[in-house]
């Protein structure tokens, strides 16, 4: 078996930082929101052209690009989100987002900055790739921040077909920038969008009696709801309804005709998630009948968890030794993630990367403030890459005759 070529890959990372820093910078002062990244990804199919990397747009926004060859007995995919948040930036950077209302406030360019990093420095090993017949698939995947996520176009426009292991990365703002957080088996939560929206005879604050009193109802579902369905599911299963959004009225005097309520649904069991749709209706009717009003439930599945294979665990593991990165355990998350949409269709594993500076402040994910040690790109990148090449390692001597 032909040993991967880590060294060269991390020479090849290490004289393109630069350039990874400023295509990290320029995307982070212009984000776009989910569905709506067509600069993006214009810089990125321009990047990619003149690194000499085959690539393909998809038909919306995002690119599909390959390395290797198309006859290839493996190949591993390897993915980074594009897209941004509607949050305002509140960071000061000379690069902040320009855009208003709009930041990268999840890290997802810098997992653009890595990939693009990543596949600059493959496809210096593309000789490497011809003689293992092994090939790298990159996946610059809109709209993971929406439900159906951007997952489903790369899927639907034929992305995962011929591969055989996928694998990404995540910003921890939590973990400090050289080290990586890894977990075999449930990473991530399930996570559904849920809206509510109530219809009621309203009228005067004076006459509650003469209305139905659709202010008081929604109160009662947005807290009743979450409290039933903590007594209707296992506790072990971790069902989570928060709500984020409330709006009804626009005079402290008028009862509203309408209202509603958004929020998010999690859970940690993908068998429990599989069942919650119509438990949720049941409890949302009994809670607002008393009142009178009439509810309109919005139901939007969104993602399974994603679940860490072994193998592609103890392929990350070689791939951060070999790169200087420290492993350390990462949790179970209650945050979503698209991601997990390609490991229904073959193993694959996500990694924490760490992105604080060591001794430095801890920030939160989705929050205007959110300030990345961009020494975590150059990591990224490496660790990418390395995988990749760990996991042609492994898949190309499982298909080694033995004697």
């Amino acid at each position: 078996m032909i040993p991967p070529p880590f060294s060269a890959l991390c020479a090849a990372v290490d004289a393109v930082v630069p350039d990874l820093i400023g295509l990290r910078r320029d995307l982070h002062q212009h984000p776009e929101l989910s569905h709506e990244e067509h600069r993006t990804t214009a810089v990125l199919a321009e990047r990619l052209a003149a690194s000499g990397i085959r690539h393909r747009r998809l038909t919306s926004t995002g690119v599909i690009a390959d390395l290797g060859p198309a006859d290839a007995t493996v190949r591993v995919a390897l993915r980074a989100d594009i897209d941004a948040l509607p949050v305002r930036e509140r960071t000061g950077l000379d690069y902040a987002s320009i855009s208003p209302q709009v930041c990268h406030a999840c890290g997802h360019d810098v997992h653009t900055a890595a990939l693009f990093g990543a596949a600059t420095a493959l496809h210096a090993l593309e000789a490497f790739l011809a003689e293992t017949r092994s090939a790298v698939r990159l996946f610059f995947q809109p709209a993971e921040e929406s439900i159906p996520g951007g997952a489903d176009a790369i899927i639907a426009e034929g992305g995962m077909e011929g591969v055989d292991a996928a694998y990404a990365l995540h910003c921890d703002p939590g973990l400090d920038v050289g080290s990586v957080g890894l977990r075999e088996g449930p990473l991530t939560a399930a996570c559904d969008r849920i809206l509510v929206s109530l219809k009621g005879h309203g009228g005067h604050t004076s006459r509650p009696h003469l209305t139905e009193d659709l202010t008081f109802a929604l109160a009662k579902l947005i807290t009743d709801v979450p409290a039933i369905l903590s007594r209707r599911v296992d506790p072990r299963s971790g069902a989570l309804l928060v709500w984020g959004q409330i709006h009804a009225g626009r005079a402290g005097n008028v009862i509203p005709s309408t209202g509603e309520a958004e929020g998010t649904l999690r859970v940690l069991e993908a068998d429990v998630w599989h069942g919650l749709e119509p438990l949720v209706a049941e409890i949302v009717e009994d809670v607002i009948r008393p009142f009178g009003v009439q509810a309109e439930l919005q139901h939007i599945r969104g993602v399974p968890p994603v679940v860490n294979t072994a193998d592609a665990i103890a392929d990350l593991r070689t791939a951060a030794a070999a790169v200087d990165l420290a492993t350390v355990a990462s949790t179970q998350s209650m945050g979503g993630e698209d991601f997990a949409w390609y490991l229904h269709h073959v193993p694959g594993a996500m990694a924490r990367l760490g992105t604080r500076a060591p001794g430095g402040r801890t920030y939160d994910l989705h929050q205007g403030d959110l300030i990345i040690d961009e020494a975590a790109i150059a990591a990224g990148a490496k660790l990418l890459g390395a995988v990749a090449l760990s996991a042609i390692a492994r898949h190309t001597a499982a298909h080694v005759p033995t004697s």
